[in-house]
C-alpha cells in the first residue's frame, strides 16, 4: 500500500509552522495534523519537525536518558501461529525448535541477577502443548512462581496481550481471570507487543491468526483496570501507510486518555517503534516490502511525529537498538526519544529475523552511547523509577 506524497505548498508550510507552534505550547495536534507532518519529504521541514520533537522531549521528560538492566527470556519458539513477518516461530519437532525447562529459565534469571538486572522480560511462542494438568494457565503460573520464589527482587515484565488471549482461549477463561492470576503470581507489567499495527485490514495480511485490534485494546485496558501497567509498540515499515501509523498512534492515545479519565495509576508506561526487519522473514512479505533492513530516515521521522502526537499522554519513548543498531538508536535520542531500552542480554526474535543490532548491550555500551550525544544517563526500573 502507498500514498501519494507531494511537495509542500506555501499553505502547507504555514500550516506546519502553526501545528508545531501549537505542539510546543502544550496543545494536542489532530490526526490530520500528524499525517501532514509524517508525509513531509523536504529536508528543511523534516529538520524542523525533529527540532520540535526534541524540544518537546526536553519539556516533557527532561534531558536525562534512562535505561534498564534486564534480560530477555524467550521460553519457546514453538508456536501455533504463522505471522508473515516472523522468522522466530517453529513447529514442534522441527529443526531449530526449542522449549526451555524451568531449570534452564532459572539459570538465565540467575545469570541476569549476577549482572545486576532488575527485570526479566519473558515472552514465547503460543505452544499448545505448554500445559500442566491440562491447563495452559498453570504452566505460565509455574514459570512466574519459579522465578519470583527464587528471585523475588526481579520485576517480571511478561506475556503479551496475545499470550493472555491464548491462555484464556485454551482454558475457557476470561482475560481478567488470566491477568489477575498472573498478577497474583508475580507478573508486574505486560509487554505491549502483538500490537503490530492496530488496523484489521493490515493484520489480515501480516498476522491473520493473531488477535484483532479490538481484542488487543480490550486486554490492555483490562490490564490497566486491574492495576497492571503495560507498554505499547508498533511494527512499522512494511505494508502499512502513514494513515495506518497515525491511526495506531491515535488508538494508543485513546487508551491512555481512558486510563487518565478513570484516574487509574496504571497506564501505558512507554512507546516503542519496532521497524520491520525482513532479511530472514517469510518470503511473501519480504518480497512485497522489498528490503531486508529498516530505513533509518523513515523511522526517525516517525519517531519525531510520535513524540509530537503522543508525548502529552505517553511521555517515555524508546527506540529499538536491536532493530536499528546502537548508532541508529542513539540518533533517535535526538528525534524525541528519552530512553535507550534495556541490556536484554539475550535477544532472539528480532535477531532471527536478520537484524544487525546484536543480541545484547552492556551497561557501559548504553552509557557510552548516551554520553556521546552529551546527555546524562540514569538507570531506571521497569516502571521508570530512577535507580
Amino acid at each position: 500500500m502507498s500514498e501519494i506524497i507531494t511537495s509542500p505548498t506555501a499553505s502547507d508550510i504555514d500550516k506546519i509552522d502553526r501545528i508545531l507552534d501549537r505542539a510546543l505550547n502544550g496543545s494536542d495536534i489532530s490526526t490530520a495534523d500528524a499525517l501532514l507532518l509524517l508525509t513531509q519529504t523536504d529536508p528543511a521541514i523534516i529538520d524542523q519537525i525533529r527540532v520540535t520533537a526534541d524540544r518537546l522531549r526536553q519539556i516533557q521528560v527532561g534531558d536525562t536518558v534512562t535505561y534498564v538492566i534486564n534480560r530477555n527470556i524467550n521460553f519457546t519458539n514453538i508456536c501455533e501461529q504463522h505471522c508473515s513477518f516472523c522468522a522466530f516461530r517453529r513447529d514442534q519437532g522441527t529443526e531449530g525448535a526449542f522449549w526451555l525447562n524451568t531449570e534452564q529459565i532459572l539459570a538465565k534469571a540467575e545469570a541476569a541477577v549476577a549482572l545486576s538486572a532488575t527485570e526479566i522480560c519473558m515472552q514465547g511462542g503460543l505452544h499448545p502443548g505448554a500445559k500442566i494438568n491440562g491447563r495452559s494457565l498453570d504452566y505460565y503460573l509455574e514459570l512466574v512462581t519459579a522465578i519470583k520464589t527464587t528471585f523475588p527482587q526481579l520485576h517480571l515484565h511478561a506475556f503479551s496481550p496475545q499470550e493472555v488471549e491464548f491462555i484464556a482461549r485454551q482454558d475457557g477463561l476470561s482475560y481478567a481471570d488470566v491477568i489477575i492470576a498472573l498478577q497474583q503470581a508475580g507478573v508486574g507489567s505486560m509487554p505491549g507487543t502483538a500490537a503490530e499495527v492496530l488496523d484489521d485490514q493490515i493484520r489480515r495480511v501480516i498476522c491473520p491468526e493473531k488477535i484483532d485490534s479490538a481484542t488487543w485494546i480490550e486486554i490492555v485496558t483490562t490490564a490497566h483496570r486491574l492495576g497492571m501497567p503495560t507498554t505499547s509498540t508498533m511494527l512499522a515499515g512494511h505494508i502499512e501507510t502513514p494513515s495506518n501509523q497515525i491511526a495506531h498512534f491515535n488508538s494508543l492515545k485513546q487508551i491512555q486518555q481512558q486510563a487518565i479519565a478513570a484516574q487509574s495509576p496504571t497506564r501505558i508506561t512507554e512507546f516503542i517503534i519496532l521497524p520491520f526487519v525482513g532479511q530472514s522473514a517469510p518470503a511473501p512479505l519480504r518480497s512485497r516490502v522489498g528490503r531486508d533492513q529498516p530505513i533509518l530516515a523513515d523511522n526517525l521521522l516517525l519517531t519525531a511525529v510520535a513524540r509530537i502526537f503522543l508525548g502529552n499522554y505517553i511521555p517515555n519513548h524508546q527506540p529499538s537498538w536491536v532493530k536499528l543498531g546502537l548508532e541508529g538508536a542513539k540518533t533517535a535520542l535526538k528525534w524525541g526519544c528519552n530512553d535507550l531500552g534495556g541490556t536484554l542480554m539475550e535477544e532472539h526474535i528480532t535477531t532471527m529475523a536478520g537484524a544487525e543490532g546484536g543480541t545484547s548491550q552492556t551497561v557501559e555500551d548504553l552509557q557510552s552511547a548516551i554520553q556521546a550525544i552529551d546527555r546524562n544517563y540514569r538507570q531506571r526500573s521497569t516502571l521508570y523509577e530512577l535507580i
